[in-house]
């Protein structure tokens, strides 16, 4: 054999990663913490995740929010459908806040038809519900207009909100450097109240995944927060009903 040939080696191919559950999801290209925070909560044995970005303007306002919709069938496009997701979600409350849960399902269908898909409003609800927690005591980092549509969107689907809190931030980029033990703080702030059966932290660029057990403990009470919630509903689609510890209480429940 020459010492320029090749040699053809022979090969098998089987499952790959995901021979559990492939898992897709859309991540705002201002987003400094989704992938870090999943790469945690998803870390189960036979279940790959897999990742798109999808333009978005750094200062969170309804209109730049809005914009995202065109963006969704692009962003939903760069994740293969030969790679047979079990399940796609879209990495933004408040963009499925002011796009619409159904309007951010069809836009990823339009090239995934047959996948669910899930986002942290709809994860959310569903998390909440499955906690039985109906009196929420509610924080965001966002500026009064978003966070006010946001909460009329949990009172119209049946939550009672007895106290919101947030840090009136605007730009992405800051968000994404607020700091645990400030999120924290805040969060035993307002989930002390009597009047409130858990909390629910929105926005998946705030780092809450690392101090749910901490902030359960101090309350006594259910926390869960966007990508939290986002990953629990994910896996539950995707049919994994592993219940990891240290992800909180959440992670011990099943998808009602």
């Amino acid at each position: 054999m020459s010492q320029n040939s090749i040699l053809e080696l022979e090969f098998k191919t089987d499952t790959g990663l995901g021979n559990r559950a492939n898992i897709g999801i859309i991540v705002l290209r201002t987003d400094q913490t989704l992938e870090h925070e999943f790469a945690n909560l998803l870390d189960l044995a036979g279940v790959a995740l897999y990742h798109s970005r999808i333009p978005n303007e750094m200062e969170v306002t309804k209109e730049n929010l809005a914009n995202m919709e065109k963006e969704l069938p692009v962003a939903a496009a760069l994740l293969p459908a030969l790679f047979n997701f079990d399940v796609i979600g879209y990495g933004c409350t408040s963009g499925s806040t002011i796009i619409g849960e159904k309007n951010v399902e069809k836009a990823i269908q339009v090239v995934h038809p047959d996948v669910p898909t899930s986002n942290p409003l709809t994860a959310c609800k569903a998390a909440l519900k499955a906690l039985g927690v109906k009196r929420v005591a509610f924080l965001t980092p966002y500026d009064p207009g978003i966070t006010t549509t946001m909460r009329d969107n949990l009172l119209v689907s049946g939550f009672e909100i007895p106290v919101t809190g947030s840090f009136f931030e605007s730009d992405d980029f800051v968000v994404g450097r607020i700091d645990p033990e400030s999120i924290l703080e805040a969060i035993e702030k307002i989930g002390a109240r009597d009047d409130c059966d858990g909390v629910f932290v929105s926005c998946t660029n705030l780092r809450v995944a690392s101090i749910i057990e901490t902030a359960e403990a101090r309350l006594g009470k259910p926390v869960t927060s966007s990508n939290h919630a986002l990953a629990w509903h994910l896996l539950r689609l995707a049919g994994i009903q592993d219940c990891p510890e240290n992800f909180g209480s959440l992670f011990q429940v099943q998808l009602n």
